[in-house]
């Protein structure tokens, strides 16, 4: 902007459509009634999948809703209305539920296959903004999507009607991700490549060191050969175990820099005696997020993984954890 008239415009433009968009989503509350809920359990019911679709901007809004199904429990696609009426409606089974987005509710692509839908069985719930449109009185149930104003200066681009149509389509697939109990794992399972994803589904066998690459050594062993297996294995850490592989205790960085200050014989003094008994452990079925957590909460930056008969079975460090973007 070049001069501070036109900035200030510009801001209060902006801030004025948020605000006609926000009013648009708030009025939505008053709808959430039975037609919701009749949407809702018609899904529920659904053996098939769901089909999202729409023209233009209503379109765009339709492929977010269908992706939005998909990834919280809810199997759907987006179908385009064009492309439906020269063959693609023959992936429409009467098993499935058609939800068509069309603010004027007569979108002449969606009308187009309405009668096709119905000859086939599928069930139609529409999202408009004119209740008494044709596609609204055609559809099993109707969703209104009515909002007093566009955002748009003009009233032409579709802005908050597009907008109050995709917080009614997050409205069906929060509530139906509920209704069907879809919780983090579910979640993370159709989001593998993502964070949610790594963090979700790690476990600490995963990204555990494991047979010769844990530090650990006899609690007959000495303090100097505890040292030389902390330097070997480069975890910071080594544990100390019996004769049968139970942990008996962890000898860290930390705890070496506090035998310095006792001066004592690395030689001559057996690594139980300056071992810290006990220590953090962690299943290998564990997910890695809660090795995380643990870490956190302890202040600590390493952690020996125990089977469930107390053996030692593998250790890993916040390091492992960085490398596996757990965190």
């Amino acid at each position: 902007m070049n001069n501070s008239s036109a900035a200030s415009r510009a801001l209060d433009l902006a801030r004025e459509v948020i605000n006609i968009e926000a009013a648009a989503v708030q009025a939505l509350t008053q709808r959430i009634d039975e037609h919701f809920l009749r949407a809702l359990n018609l899904i529920l019911d659904c053996r098939g999948r769901v089909i999202v679709s729409g023209m233009g901007k209503s379109g765009h809004i339709a492929r977010k809703i269908a992706a939005t199904l998909s990834s919280t429990g809810t199997p759907a696609y987006f179908v385009h209305p064009g492309e439906a009426s020269h063959g693609d409606l023959g992936m429409v089974t009467a098993q499935d539920v058609f939800i068509a987005l069309s603010y004027s509710g007569e979108s002449s692509e969606l009308l187009t296959i309405v009668p096709i839908l119905k000859r086939q069985g599928a069930k139609l719930i529409s999202i408009t903004g004119k209740p008494n449109s044709n596609l609204a009185l055609e559809a099993d149930v109707h969703l209104n999507g009515a909002v007093d104003k566009e955002a748009c200066p003009m009233g032409l681009a579709p802005t908050a009607s597009t907008t109050a149509a995709l917080a009614l389509g997050d409205a069906l697939a929060v509530a139906l991700l509920d209704a069907r109990g879809f919780g983090k794992e579910d979640f993370a399972r159709s989001h593998p490549g993502g964070s949610l994803g790594r963090r979700l589904l790690t476990h600490v066998r995963d990204i555990m060191h494991t047979d010769t690459a844990i530090p650990a050594v006899n609690e007959t062993a000495t303090l100097a050969e505890a040292i030389l297996e902390i330097s070997r294995k480069g975890l910071g850490m080594t544990a100390i175990v019996d004769g049968s592989q139970h942990l008996l205790g962890i000898y860290t960085d930390g705890d070496l820099r506090r035998t310095l200050e006792k001066r004592l014989d690395f030689n001559a003094t057996p690594i139980r005696e300056v071992m810290s008994p006990h220590p953090r452990s962690i299943s290998p079925d564990a997910l890695a997020a809660e090795a995380v957590e643990l870490m956190e909460r302890h202040n600590i930056s390493q952690m020996l993984v125990v089977a469930g008969d107390g053996q030692l079975v593998g250790a890993l460090n916040m390091h492992d954890l960085l490398r596996a973007k757990v965190i």
